[in-house]
């Protein structure tokens, strides 16, 4: 039986940990990065050194710059790309593919230009397209390493949902299956933003009880904001809320968590951002969740101080004191 073929796009730390899973489960799989002299680079030694050190790229993997060999006769092509950047590669594969490849998003983000949500990027670019989306508490280095991780799969369709569950499951990644596209998406989304507010707090020095009220308030935020645009409540508690919400808080991986811890520490983000490889979806999706909490009039008070810090540039001292001293109200 012929091998299924897919293409992953973006060569960051989790479309090559994905690649790299699909890979050794035995499909034929395409990387693809946006810059030639890099992918040369992975293609020849094996290694993606500044997305995901220290792991070893199987050979089968094809590696390329060539979108369009990516996404030539593929049944399944799996979008990484940061959400920001998300629109404008779709606009260059808009007729590579056949009517019956399935896209995976497992990007965390929203963009910004129109606050649209990945999967309604992909269906206003490409049309009434097969889709689904990966989300949940996984760190691309523990996932690469066989660290045992749960995952969630969302689509409008069972017959997919069931598919991309059966593809990506293996002994050490566990996925589950949802039908709710709409609070999947927001969880893995909005969590980013919580997420630099749990670093603000680390930075200022503050302990546990802090971040346990950043947290629980957040996620109060996150299913405030998800019903009224159409997600189901009890998706928030699960793993792709709570679960990745708790994950990118705490982590020391979180690229998120330490922009914010940064900033407590009195960086500016222009200064962040420069020394940054890899994108922090949090600081885009902070714009984007702040405009959604406006246009909804959803109150959303942590996601605005963080808005605040990153665009405002208030002073992280007083955008606690703000938060602490608001009326108050019952939980």
């Amino acid at each position: 039986m012929d091998k299924m073929r897919i293409g992953v796009l973006g060569d960051g730390g989790w479309g090559t940990t994905l690649a790299i899973l699909l890979s050794k489960k035995g499909y034929r799989v395409s990387l693809w990065g946006a810059f030639n002299k890099y992918t040369k680079q992975i293609s020849q030694s094996r290694r993606n050194p500044k997305f995901l050190p220290g792991i070893k790229i199987p050979a089968g993997i094809e590696i390329t710059s060539d979108i369009k060999s990516a996404i030539t006769d593929k049944e399944i092509i799996v979008l990484a790309i940061p959400s920001q950047y998300t629109r404008s590669i779709l606009k260059k594969i808009k007729h590579g593919f056949s009517k019956n490849t399935i896209f995976l998003s497992v990007s965390k983000g929203i963009e910004i230009s129109s606050s649209k949500r990945i999967s309604e990027v992909i269906h206003s670019e490409l049309g009434p397209v097969k889709l689904a989306v990966l989300s949940g508490p996984t760190i691309a280095q523990e996932v690469a390493k066989g660290i045992p991780t749960t995952a969630v799969v969302a689509s409008s369709s069972k017959k997919i949902r069931k598919t991309i569950q059966s593809v990506f499951n293996t002994e050490s990644f566990r996925v589950y299956t949802n039908s709710d596209i709409i609070g999947v998406e927001l969880g893995g989304s909005l969590k980013n933003v919580i997420a630099i507010a749990c670093g603000v707090s680390d930075g200022l020095g503050f302990g546990t009880n802090t971040k346990a009220a950043i947290l629980t308030r957040g996620l109060t935020e996150i299913s405030r904001l998800g019903k009224v645009m159409g997600a189901k409540p009890e998706t928030f508690s699960g793993i792709s809320g709570l679960g990745d919400l708790v994950t990118t808080c705490i982590s020391n991986q979180s690229r998120n968590r330490m922009v914010g811890e940064l900033i407590g520490r009195g960086k500016s983000l222009k200064e962040i951002c420069r020394h940054m490889q890899m994108v922090a979806e949090g600081v885009p999706t902070t714009k984007s969740a702040y405009a959604l909490s406006i246009k909804y009039k959803i109150e959303m008070p942590i996601t605005r101080e963080v808005y605040r810090l990153l665009y405002k540039n208030k002073s992280p001292r007083q955008a606690v004191k703000d938060l602490m001293t608001r009326k108050s109200k019952e939980e």
